[in-house]
């Protein structure tokens, strides 16, 4: 039996800028040009990223001092606060993912290339759910980082031995 570790599909009730501008009004803040441009960005598609992976993205916006470096890690770590993006730390960089609007889920990290590979598994959840009522402990959620060598990498190693 082969099972399925896809990712199921969230529709989060509303679309991240409006979520971020709910955020920023909570504390004080307004939304911004630079704000909307970074957020657009980020929200374009799905990928880990990096600040500086992000700032090659808005490289052009900069240049034109549309968008600063500054603002971009500033609206990281508002994008983070506010719930939109999870920051990961991995081989000592900050790495960042959508967090809302995304299914829950866990991943496999490659330590010889660095890549991500994401995945879902009910029977973790229920792992999980299990231990919590063991222990009468009230999950808001997990986080499981496996760490390994992706086929690729054996692939190439392999090679190299030969």
């Amino acid at each position: 039996m082969t099972r399925d570790y896809s990712l199921r599909t969230v529709k989060p009730a509303h679309p991240p800028v409006e979520q971020f501008v709910r955020f920023l009004k909570s504390q004080g803040k307004r939304i911004t040009q630079q704000r909307r441009i970074i957020i657009d960005q980020v929200f374009s598609h799905h990928d880990h990223f990096d600040a500086d992976e992000l700032m090659v993205h808005l490289q052009d916006l900069i240049v034109q001092r549309k968008v600063s470096r500054p603002t971009v890690y500033r609206t990281l770590g508002e994008l983070t606060e506010a719930g939109l993006i999870r920051k990961m730390t991995i081989a000592g960089r900050s790495v960042y993912e959508h967090d809302y609007g995304y299914p829950r889920h866990d991943h496999l990290h490659c330590e010889v290339c660095d890549r991500l590979i994401e995945f879902h598994s009910g029977d973790v959840e229920r792992l999980c759910a299990a231990a919590a009522r063991e222990h009468d402990f009230e999950v808001y959620g997990h986080r499981l980082f496996v760490t390994g060598i992706c086929r690729d990498c054996r692939r190439r190693a392999g090679r190299r031995r030969s």
